[in-house]
């Protein structure tokens, strides 16, 4: 009797010994079954636009308020976008002074162009005003002057596409006259050679616009 017992006794301990050595086993294959935990990635940085091509939910700054808003208005962010650069700025109230000069350095075909892309930095009126009277008549009317003016219109013009992140990203770009332009800071804080931008990212049929607070002087 006592080894009958003894017996059923070792017997149940061997019995739970089993039972908890594939409990272990069972567990240890459940945790080599369960996938590694991942680091959470980290947050990724902006990326410039693809070719720099941007919409009129992009565009940003203080001087967008000054465009008109309605879209069947040619001057408004909408109506800009299906016209080529030299025409859209045209149209847009900003831009009545850099359009003259244009239009006086014979550029508006240039700018037409619609297998070219450009990046255009476009001085609003105000920036014109900045410039002593006669030096702008000057370069308005006197074709004497015409190469000079040629030269200071194209150094606001990047023979590229971008958006302001590609610009922020770049930090200096190459222009159209052969200078190069600096870019500082980035998002609505962005500055090309000191200016700054009022309305970015503004888009057209071949360009991307940003209407700046300064004339560009190249050398300066």
């Amino acid at each position: 009797m006592r080894i009958r017992r003894r017996t059923a006794a070792i017997t149940g301990t061997a019995a739970a010994l089993a039972l908890a050595l594939s409990a272990c086993g069972q567990a240890e294959q459940d945790d080599m079954e369960q996938p590694a935990q991942q680091p959470a990635p980290a947050p990724a940085e902006p990326q410039p636009m693809a070719d720099g091509v941007t919409t009129a939910d992009d565009v940003f700054g203080p001087g967008c308020a000054q465009v008109p808003t309605d879209p069947n208005d040619p001057g408004s962010v909408q109506g800009m976008v299906d016209d080529p650069v030299g025409t859209a700025a045209s149209n847009n109230p900003l831009l009545t002074k850099l359009t003259a000069a244009v239009q006086a350095a014979d550029l508006g075909d240039t700018l037409n162009k619609t297998d070219t892309p450009y990046t255009v930095f476009a001085p609003a009126d105000p920036a014109f005003d900045a410039l002593p009277k006669e030096t702008l008549d000057a370069l308005l009317t006197d074709p004497a002057k015409k190469q000079q003016l040629t030269d200071i219109l194209t150094y606001h013009v990047v023979p590229q596409r971008m958006d302001a992140d590609g610009l922020a990203q770049a930090k200096t770009v190459p222009t159209a006259q052969g200078g190069q332009l600096t870019v500082e800071g980035s998002g609505e804080n962005l500055k090309v050679n000191g200016a700054s931008v009022l309305c970015g990212n503004v888009p057209t049929a071949n360009a991307t616009v940003f209407v700046v607070d300064k004339v560009l002087m190249p050398g300066q």
